[in-house]
């Protein structure tokens, strides 16, 4: 596959730096594009370090998407294979309390960046969606067949892509695109040298619980503990962020070998769920550190019980997790401890 060109959109981002590797090692040419809005150059300069004499496949370019002259300019300079399409905004939150910042930045930079695909004549494309687009499931696991529906303004973006998707296939058959349905990434390269690094307050588990063990924040918050699970706590599906990186190739080699492809989803999951508190206790064991908690009320638009069926993946697209939570928080750990904040630490901490 050396003589394909991939650009990655997002491509400084958590999953979007692992993938990036991911591509290199497996002697892809990479483009990766980022504004930086939630990310650090920083990621993209070790990734390079990371993939040793294949850093020389590696590009980066500053652009948002939203800017077509600058995008337009990318592709003009490379003729590419596949988009792997990772830029957006993602905390749910935030999309709640700001929605137009969320429509007007997913949905605009993707229409844009289909839009000069189609011009440049590039029309395969991995999207990274989200296991959002289920919303509080009535049963699991989670499989590809069932009603999609958001539970707040980040997921409805995600749903939106993907009926933008299908509608695009369906319009121009020349498109062959791949939606893949992400549960909750959590992990680190193994090196400890690139990892997920949020702004400001975490909305995921386990950054918050990492900044807890690094002493950056006192407490951790586990939103109700009256769910009926085992322990009482939220139950989620979590992937290593290696696997979920595999999975992005597996699903590229799938476009690339597969001519019948249309517009087909996928989830990307390990299939088993596991507890807020086992996650903690997993990470404790990890790290050797105490990890306090706060026990607060639920919170509004948090199911109970999800994971993913993985049996579609595995079958079409012959992917499956290999890592468990206990690789998982010792590789989160191992990113922690070694850069406790982030990729670039504030003057009075470095």
């Amino acid at each position: 596959m050396a003589d394909k060109n991939i650009l990655v959109t997002g491509g400084a981002g958590y999953i979007g730096s692992h993938t990036v590797l991911q591509l290199l090692q497996e002697g892809f040419r990479v483009v990766a594009v980022d504004n930086l809005y939630n990310s650090s150059e920083v990621a993209i300069k070790r990734v390079a370090e990371l993939a040793g004499d294949a850093k020389k496949n590696l590009a980066f370019e500053r652009v948002d998407l939203r800017d077509r002259e600058a995008l337009d300019t990318v592709f003009a300079s490379t003729k590419f294979d596949a988009v792997i399409h990772f830029a957006g905004l993602k905390a749910v939150g935030e999309s709640v309390h700001k929605p137009l910042l969320y429509y007007n930045n997913n949905l605009i930079g993707t229409i844009t960046l289909l839009e000069v695909m189609a011009a440049h004549d590039c029309k395969n494309l991995i999207f990274s969606s989200s296991a959002t687009v289920y919303g509080w499931p009535k049963q699991v696991p989670c499989t590809e067949e069932f009603s999609p529906s958001a539970a707040n303004v980040y997921g409805r973006t995600k749903l939106i892509i993907e009926d933008i998707c299908r509608d695009l296939q369906k319009s121009d058959s020349d498109w062959r695109i791949i939606l893949l349905r992400y549960f909750n990434p959590v992990g680190a390269h193994p090196s400890g040298d690139i990892g997920e690094d949020p702004r400001g307050i975490p909305n995921n588990l386990m950054p918050f619980i990492q900044q807890v063990a690094v002493g950056r924040r006192p407490a951790l918050s586990v939103y109700g503990n009256d769910y009926n699970t085992s322990d009482g706590t939220g139950v989620r599906d979590y992937i290593h962020i290696v696997d979920l990186a595999d999975g992005h190739i597996a699903a590229l080699y799938k476009l690339f070998q597969d001519q019948s492809i249309g517009c087909e989803v996928y989830n990307l999951g390990t299939g088993k769920g596991t507890s807020v508190l086992e996650m903690v206790a997993a990470f404790e064991k990890a790290s050797g550190k105490k990890i306090p908690l706060i026990m607060a009320d639920r919170r509004s638009g948090d199911a109970e019980i999800v994971y993913a069926s993985t049996e579609k993946a595995k079958q079409e697209l012959n992917w499956r997790a290999k890592y468990g939570i206990e690789e998982m928080c010792r590789d989160q750990w191992n990113w922690a401890s070694k850069n406790p904040w982030g990729y670039e630490a504030p003057e009075s901490q470095s």
